[in-house]
């Protein structure tokens, strides 16, 4: 295999590796501040990375004159991620743990596959559909199996886990369609600096109106969440915004979606041997459901559309 074809999949095993810790190293942020104070640290950091990168690879940035549509479409990848996608995904892990977070992390690629479907046309075989009722029914079966009655918090925490998939499946079939157009760096530049902007105007405003401004700076001072926030900030936006955006201009997204297997792996032995979640065996029964349906439902497609080049 050419060095060409093998670097977007190691750069997707680098990408899977980077996000299943992702969960864990926000769990550990949010014991020191609140969701909207981690982001906003995790971009600004993500943000001063990239402007010092700026002096080494200088991005040229994409001309929008009369091109209000471009815009309009680059706004709305900077709204499914970063907005949607890490504001989503914080609030979900302060009422979930961090292994719940990687195994439903896994069901947007089963997300993605239903919005190809809708807007980019790609035709979906009843196998297909079988095994993309497999994923929702890990899920569903995770959910009724965390407790009797289950609490309102978990409840929340799982819907807005579910709306962050949503989201990483709208910025995916997104970005596959707008890589044709922008580099995986511009795409990385706008993303994290839309964030960057978004989320520190949200933090400085809702502390100047607590009047308790003094301690969002002073979280400054406080080294090892910096140390959690810097790894979110440059290795799990910036560097993971890069990979995505490469690997989506090299191969189609739902051979990329597989990757997110390993990614649910590594969140859950994290949890467990670093934070000491409890793995009941009802997680790993609904993890293999999941997993299994984005494996069948992406090998039967890579199956079709081999056949369909043959003829």
């Amino acid at each position: 295999m050419k060095k060409e074809q093998v670097l977007p999949y190691l750069g997707a095993v680098l990408n899977a590796s980077i996000v299943g810790l992702t969960f864990l190293f926000t769990k550990l942020a949010l014991e020191d501040a609140s969701p909207i104070d981690t982001l906003s640290y995790r971009f600004t950091l993500g943000f001063l990375v990239l402007l010092v990168l700026q002096f080494f690879v200088p991005i040229k940035m994409p001309s929008f004159k009369n091109n209000g549509k471009s815009l309009a479409f680059l706004l709305l990848l900077a709204l499914f991620y970063p907005t949607m996608f890490f504001s989503f995904q914080a609030f979900g892990l302060l009422y979930t743990t961090s292994a719940e977070g990687g195994i439903l992390m896994a069901f947007a690629p089963i997300l993605t596959a239903l919005l190809a479907s809708v807007f980019l046309k790609e035709k979906t075989s009843m196998i297909q559909v079988l095994f993309i009722f497999m994923s929702i029914f890990g899920v569903v079966y995770i959910f009724f199996m965390k407790g009797a009655g289950i609490e309102f918090n978990s409840m929340l925490g799982f819907l807005l886990l579910f709306i962050a998939c949503l989201s990483i499946a709208g910025y995916t079939v997104l970005a596959r369609f707008l890589s044709v157009s922008y580099s995986p760096l511009q795409l990385s530049f706008i993303m994290v600096t839309f964030g960057f902007i978004f989320f520190n105007l949200y933090a400085m405003i809702q502390h100047l109106a607590a009047g308790d401004f003094v301690q969002y700076i002073s979280l400054w001072t406080n080294v090892p969440f910096l140390l959690f926030t810097f790894y979110l900030g440059v290795f799990a936006t910036l560097l993971t915004s890069f990979l995505s955006n490469y690997i989506l201009s090299k191969i189609p997204a739902s051979q990329m979606s597989v990757f997110a297997n390993l990614s649910t792996v590594i969140s859950i032995v994290a949890g467990a041997v670093i934070l000491n979640e409890t793995i009941y065996f009802y997680h790993w029964i609904g993890a293999f459901f999941i997993i299994a349906g984005v494996i069948g439902t992406n090998a039967f497609k890579q199956k079709r559309d081999s056949a369909d080049d043959t003829d």
